[in-house]
């Protein structure tokens, strides 16, 4: 239990007693939102002007930081694909699918690494544990540099993804506990459409750093020297600029703070609650939405195996030089990154819509599967728009984040989700590129056809989705409780559990 002085500005008689009261905030049961509630001693309404300031400011010290570590985390990781054409593969004795393998595990340190990290995020304070992470794997990817055969990058690539595995969820919770749902897809296209831009800034540096000779060292282990010296400067500014919560925020008003938490009330969701709760876990594990949500993230992110660790691979199978590979690369980052925005724009300005864009974002990514499956390989200008267009899906993936976080309410079920739809992008990530086999290339045939069909297994899911959440709200508005938001701090309620809670589409 936690105590909470209120200080009121109240100069009637009577007042004095008043101001000896203290009101109790049962934070194991409550939001911590309700110690700001009851601190606040100033006007309880403002008008939308004021709140818009409030949204602005938020933006400018949130998603700025957002952006640039999710893009630096990209950058990290989807650095072996680059390294490769660049003697990482010849060094390390990466021959048959050890290549394949050495992307794959990543994913697997990305698994076991992600329920620890969300764990320690509830429990302590998340720029804390943001920070302690990026920096940690900021001098892993350095050590890339110091390996000597495949086993060792093996060692290296799962330790990397057990480091990394926290920021994503951290990141959804971050969102979910600043702006309401109809804000929350566009925020997270913000942060998450840096991996496509971040993939057209990317090979500009290694294009650089790949014409490096001497020194001891091979172009490949000045890519990751430098981008793993980046990562631990970045690390100290997430420290001390990163705005955790509206209840902890530093730089934020009385005022500014009371408006960015009450006008919250809407998710009926809540802010934050340290208090771990295995009953919300169980919930989780027995709603369908929550295992829709996880096979559309795993059938989904199947593609981004040829996309983040085969593409320069494939375009050099096209005939072209090494560092003519890894220019042609940035129209990708460039395309995919705007279809990134654009997607969660869609979903922020078209009401209901979200369930479809995610279906309507698979269909690049299903035109360029065919297109690199069936193909000549003289068709030079076709493969590379396929090329382009094949991670589409990205733009889904974005909004399908801001749905399920938008979906969940309880704090430690939206911890758990969080990190479930992410284990499912994960596994998704390490089949992917275990479909790719050397013997296929340079077509690599096979993979793209099991690419294609988990595509349109993905855009159909979507709509099953949202079919199921509309029959929920159906359901519920025929009880006659209406949608409101009057106990959105108290009991820590779920979607499940809250009857005034309605799904967004």
């Amino acid at each position: 239990m936690e105590k909470t002085d209120i200080v009121r500005n109240d100069s009637t008689p009577g007042t004095l007693e008043e101001l000896k009261k203290t009101v109790t905030v049962d934070t194991v049961h409550n939001d911590e939102a309700l110690k700001v509630l009851a601190r606040y001693a100033g006007s309880e309404t403002w008008d939308p002007e004021e709140e818009k300031k409030v949204v602005r400011k938020i933006d400018r010290r949130l998603v700025t930081i957002l952006c640039i570590t999710y893009g630096l985390q990209y950058y990290d990781k989807a650095m072996l694909s680059q390294a490769a054409i660049f003697g990482l593969r010849e060094d390390l004795q990466l021959t048959g699918n050890r290549y394949s393998f050495s992307a794959s595990i990543f994913y697997l340190g990305f698994i076991v690494g992600s329920y620890p990290a969300i764990l320690m995020a509830q429990r302590w304070p998340i720029e804390r544990v943001a920070s302690g992470i990026v920096v940690v794997w900021g001098v892993c990817l350095m050590c890339t540099a110091a390996c000597t055969n495949w086993q060792s990058l093996y060692a290296q690539r799962f330790f990397l993804g057990f480091l990394e595995s926290g920021v994503s969820p951290m990141f959804m919770l971050v969102v979910g506990g600043w702006y309401r749902k109809g804000e929350q897809a566009l925020r997270m296209g913000a942060w998450y459409c840096c991996t496509g831009y971040v993939s057209a800034v990317s090979p500009l540096i290694n294009y650089g750093l790949g014409h490096i000779t001497g020194g001891g060292l091979a172009p490949w282990q000045y890519m990751y020297l430098v981008a793993g010296a980046i990562t631990v400067v970045w690390a100290i500014v997430i420290y001390f600029v990163m705005p955790p919560d509206p209840i902890r925020a530093r730089g934020f008003s009385d005022r500014e703070r009371y408006i960015a938490v009450a006008r919250m009330r809407e998710n009926n969701s809540g802010v934050r609650n340290t208090h771990f709760k295995a009953g919300q876990v169980w919930e989780s594990l027995l709603d369908i939405r929550f295992w829709l949500i996880f096979s559309i993230a795993f059938l989904m992110m199947i593609a981004n195996g040829p996309v983040s660790s085969f593409i320069p691979i494939i375009i050099a199978g096209f005939g072209y030089s090494r560092l003519n590979s890894l220019l042609l690369v940035m129209p990708a980052g460039a395309i995919i990154g705007t279809i990134e925005i654009l997607a969660p724009l869609a979903a922020y300005k078209i009401p209901r819509a979200r369930a479809y864009i995610i279906a309507i974002c698979q269909t690049g990514t299903i035109v360029g599967s065919c297109l690199l499956w069936l193909l000549p390989r003289e068709q030079k200008g076709g493969l590379l728009f396929a090329c382009y267009v094949l991670a589409s899906f990205g733009g889904g993936y974005a909004v399908t984040m801001g749905l399920q976080i938008a979906n969940t309410a309880g704090y430690t079920k939206r911890s758990v989700t969080s990190s479930g739809i992410f284990v499912g992008y994960c596994l998704g990530n390490f089949v992917g590129p275990l479909l790719f086999k050397p013997e296929d290339a340079p077509s690599y045939a096979p993979g793209f056809i099991a690419v294609l069909i988990t595509a349109v297994i993905t855009a159909l899911l979507a709509i099953v989705y949202r079919f199921v959440c509309v029959w929920e709200n159906k359901k519920r508005d025929k009880t006659g409780t209406l949608e409101g938001f009057e106990h959105a701090y108290e009991d820590d309620l779920t979607d499940m559990t809250n009857p005034q809670f309605r799904y967004t589409l």
